[in-house]
């Protein structure tokens, strides 16, 4: 297997186009990087829970429909729900209210990971949705912990909104702040990186973390990676990859896929012509989501990515 995401299914809602307005989000961080994953040629794992209501069998029916493996048992009880209820004022800012639904406790657990095979996986992929809620903060660590053990790669997600969890900003920064020193591949954008108390990206490698690539993403400007020193910025399409439409997933899903197809196994493998070419794919692939306004059903193919490419390519 080439990619193994691993966190619990989130359901959110987040601002329409209206003011006062909320769509739901079909779909989850770590299920749609798998997905995302897949669609960009690569073979992929979901290791998480979903809710064992309507929504929770559609995932699971399209993790199946996209040969997206799953690696343990992702079915329970009652669903596994975190409900953001988004308002959006009339200048665009965007005010959340998180809430557990009724008996959403029931989270990935270490026993469940061990018993995956997850760390089997070239990529093991997890974000800040998995480090803040229940047993599936000691789940997450033990499947970084493994996979760094085993010489795997490591790829993480920040997002604010998983941070701001319960209210306890603290606690949320405290675990994710624990993990990134085993961090390969780290996704953050500005917005986060001033949340974890940085003044700047540079300051996650500065502070003996060590993390040896940092793609920051600047909304409708893009994305640049942080690399040897060096930045890279992001060649192609930009669109604001915002949750919303599953757009950032997208993104990250295709981005590790580039790096997989083109033979990374270690840090070694990297280099500025490889880490710009998977960052013009990801920003291809947020792109193709931003323009269909979906989530798991805007999610790109492969075909489609290389089609836009050949076509920014040749000037067209």
């Amino acid at each position: 297997m080439d990619i193994a995401c691993i966190g619990e299914q989130l359901i959110d809602f987040l601002p329409g186009s209206e003011e006062g307005s909320y769509i739901r989000k079909a779909g989850g961080a770590p299920a749609n990087v798998a997905i995302a994953a897949v669609r960009s040629g690569v073979s992929a794992g979901f290791c998480g829970k979903v809710g064992a209501d309507e929504f929770g069998l559609f995932l699971q029916q399209v993790l199946r429909d996209n040969r997206v493996v799953n690696l343990s048992p992702n079915l329970i009880e009652t669903a596994t729900t975190t409900l953001a209820f988004v308002h959006l004022d009339k200048d665009g800012e965007r005010t959340f209210t998180f809430f557990r639904k009724p008996g959403a406790d029931m989270f990935l657990t270490v026993q469940d990971v061990r018993d995956s095979g997850l760390v089997d996986a070239r990529i093991v992929h997890a974000g800040s949705c998995s480090l803040s809620k229940g047993s599936t903060v000691e789940a997450t660590r033990y499947a970084i912990r493994s996979a760094k053990e085993e010489g795997r790669l490591v790829s993480f997600d920040v997002n604010y909104r998983d941070l701001l969890w319960d209210g306890d900003r603290e606690a949320a920064r405290t675990a994710v702040q624990e993990i990134l020193p085993l961090v390969d591949f780290l996704k953050i954008s500005e917005e986060e990186v001033d949340f974890l108390g940085m003044n700047s990206p540079e300051d996650l490698r500065n502070l003996k973390m060590g993390i040896p690539l940092i793609v920051l993403t600047k909304g409708e400007k893009g994305a640049a990676c942080l690399w040897q020193g060096e930045i890279i910025e992001a060649e192609g399409l930009v669109a604001d990859c915002v949750d919303a439409t599953g757009a950032g997933d997208a993104f990250w899903g295709s981005f590790l896929a580039t790096l997989i197809r083109d033979g990374v196994r270690s840090v070694a493998d990297l280099d500025r012509q490889l880490i710009r070419k998977a960052a013009c794919f990801g920003n291809i692939a947020g792109w193709l989501c931003v323009q269909k306004k979906g989530a798991i059903e805007s999610i790109p193919a492969l075909a489609a990515i290389e089609e836009k490419y050949r076509e920014l390519s040749s000037g067209n």
